[in-house]
């Protein structure tokens, strides 16, 4: 029975950590809301008054009867489904752990752009937008990607994964999170490799796994926008230090 996954259709956002893991297992799934009349269904299911466990917001998947959402505890149900997880079941935590850190960054992310108010457009926070993004290039993605870059050399079982000895739903969503840098902050992205080579180097290696580079070239991957949680906006950039 294929998965159904659930997410706005027209961006990748959240979604999209979930949707690469779905595309490099190979898995049978439907992503819903490009289906016909799926976002009606969508929004009819969260805002259900009979189903027993709703979810608050996409993204979600079924599987069968059971709804799971939030992207770190879809990916830890559908990791070991999937072969995308640590054989070993105390390191899934670990790699929970390290999903929900990822999980911490993107909300970063969107506070560069939206930093005083979801509900208030981006031009009317233009201001506000470019103090938080100077702070967030200049000291969160240091933190941040410096810290992902500490796990890789320290893992005991090869600087080419996060966590354990194979790649894991982790190293995809560490992938989206370079990707979706280099697209919203270019200028600021030209020296990330030489900063943060173990994790440059974990970026390419996912991109040339058969099915996420497939994935890539696919229609199926709906490319980034102003729209998602990665978004280029030339006056929030700065010039690489």
């Amino acid at each position: 029975m294929a998965y159904e996954f659930y997410y706005w259709d027209g961006l990748q956002g959240r979604g999209e950590f979930v949707r690469l893991s779905l595309e490099d297992a190979g898995a049978e799934y439907v992503d819903v809301a490009r289906t016909p009349n799926g976002t009606k269904a969508m929004m009819k299911l969260i805002s259900s008054k009979s189903e027993p466990h709703i979810p608050y917001a996409p993204p979600f998947i079924k599987d069968g009867e059971l709804i799971v959402s939030h992207v770190a505890n879809i990916l830890l149900y559908l990791g070991p489904k999937l072969g995308l997880a640590p054989k070993d079941e105390n390191l899934r935590y670990v790699a929970n752990g390290l999903q929900l850190t990822i999980t911490d960054m993107i909300t970063e992310v969107h506070d560069t752009h939206h930093p005083l108010a979801t509900d208030l457009y981006y031009e009317d926070q233009v201001d506000a937008a470019k103090i938080r993004t100077r702070n967030f290039l200049d000291e969160r993605v240091p933190k941040f990607i410096g810290y992902f870059e500490r796990v890789l050399k320290q893992n005991p079982h090869g600087d080419t994964q996060l966590v354990g000895d194979s790649t894991t739903y982790v190293d995809l969503s560490m992938f989206q999170v370079v990707e979706g840098l280099h697209y919203a902050f270019p200028r600021a992205m030209k020296t990330f490799g030489k900063h943060y080579p173990r994790v440059a180097a974990l970026h390419d290696a996912v991109l040339q796994r058969p099915n996420i580079a497939a994935y890539v070239d696919s229609e199926r991957r709906i490319p980034f926008n102003e729209s998602g949680i990665f978004r280029h906006y030339p006056e929030l950039d700065q010039d690489a230090k």
